[in-house]
């Protein structure tokens, strides 16, 4: 098929979605023995009628279509003892499109420059997260996103450099990273800069709501809380949401967002009803891109969707803030 047209906004979404449906039934075998449990055997059904595969699958099986090889693997964080996901990437310059489509449609690259705080993943070499913002970080004319030294405030002259170059600082980093660089004494960060916090509680040392997390954030780095906005992705999904100066996200126009009731993933959830998050990602097109995700949410009647933790808390990974981002 012709990868292109999943990035072609001007194409319908059922109809590309139709087209990497029939991909994956012709080349993906697990996939396709799934569907036809549902009766499902050809590309003739809306997205939400599209049988959607339990994210665990992702820990036991390797999903690749036929035909391919991975280039790279990610691999989710996990905890304890428990099987990490593996997500086996086929196309890097695939995964570079979808970051790049969806980071600049909020933050300008020619505005911004980025430093990355990440405890916890920086030493992870198989983090879709580090991966992700190493390609950002690559993207910088300037030469100015980095990342920052684990442990360390950010200094005023770090700042400076940025801001005397006419760029804005955009500080990205794991959520309780980021408070722990406010408890370092780090400066104030400069008018004109922007927060992405993601998942991810591996350094920190208590519970906190997402109310007090924006609190803290615009307390200890004096910026207002429009400019506070999150990120959600995991290591299972190609691509990635931002929710903009708040909690609701939106999603890239090649994916497709629903929330499904627990005893039946089938049925959709109403507007402000709690269910699990599930993911049609039509860049996962070379390995799955139908998804039923462990992740509570519920969605606005605009298609928005907040993220409340994961379902099941016995097995915490890979969610937006107090879980851990893959």
């Amino acid at each position: 098929m012709n990868i292109d047209e999943i990035f072609d906004s001007a194409i319908p979404f059922q109809n590309r979605t139709a087209a990497v449906l029939d991909f994956q039934l012709e080349r993906n075998p697990l996939y396709k023995r799934f569907a036809e449990v549902f009766g499902i055997n050809h590309a003739e059904v809306i997205p939400a009628e599209i049988p959607l595969l339990p994210i665990r699958v992702f820990r036991e099986h390797d999903m690749l279509v036929t035909g391919k090889k991975p280039e790279i693997t990610f691999k989710s964080s996990g905890t304890g003892s428990m099987t990490r996901s593996r997500h086996l990437i086929t196309d890097t310059a695939l995964y570079k499109k979808a970051i790049e489509q969806e980071f600049y449609r909020h933050f300008s690259k020619k505005d911004f420059s980025i430093l990355a705080y990440t405890p916890g993943y920086s030493d992870n070499p198989e983090s879709s997260l580090v991966w992700m913002l190493n390609h950002l970080i690559d993207q910088d004319d300037y030469g100015l996103s980095r990342f920052l030294t684990l442990g360390k405030p950010i200094e005023k002259s770090e700042l400076d450099e940025i801001t005397e170059k006419g760029k804005s600082v955009l500080l990205f980093g794991a959520a309780f990273g980021l408070l722990d660089l406010i408890e370092l004494g780090s400066a104030a960060l400069p008018p004109g800069s922007a927060v992405i916090e993601t998942g991810g509680m591996k350094t920190y040392r208590r519970e906190i709501t997402r109310v007090e997390l924006r609190q803290h954030i615009e307390q200890g780095f004096r910026i207002p809380p429009e400019d506070i906005h999150s990120e959600y992705g995991m290591c299972e999904l190609m691509s990635q949401f931002y929710a903009i100066g708040g909690e609701w996200f939106s999603k890239p126009h090649w994916v497709h967002i629903s929330v499904r009731k627990e005893d039946n993933p089938s049925e959709l959830c109403q507007p402000g009803e709690e269910g699990k998050i599930a993911v049609i990602d039509l860049a996962n097109v070379y390995s799955c891109p139908f998804i039923l995700t462990e992740d509570l949410g519920v969605m606005d009647e605009k298609g928005q969707f907040r993220v409340l933790g994961r379902w099941n808390k016995n097995n915490m990974r890979g969610c937006n803030f107090l879980i851990d981002r893959d």
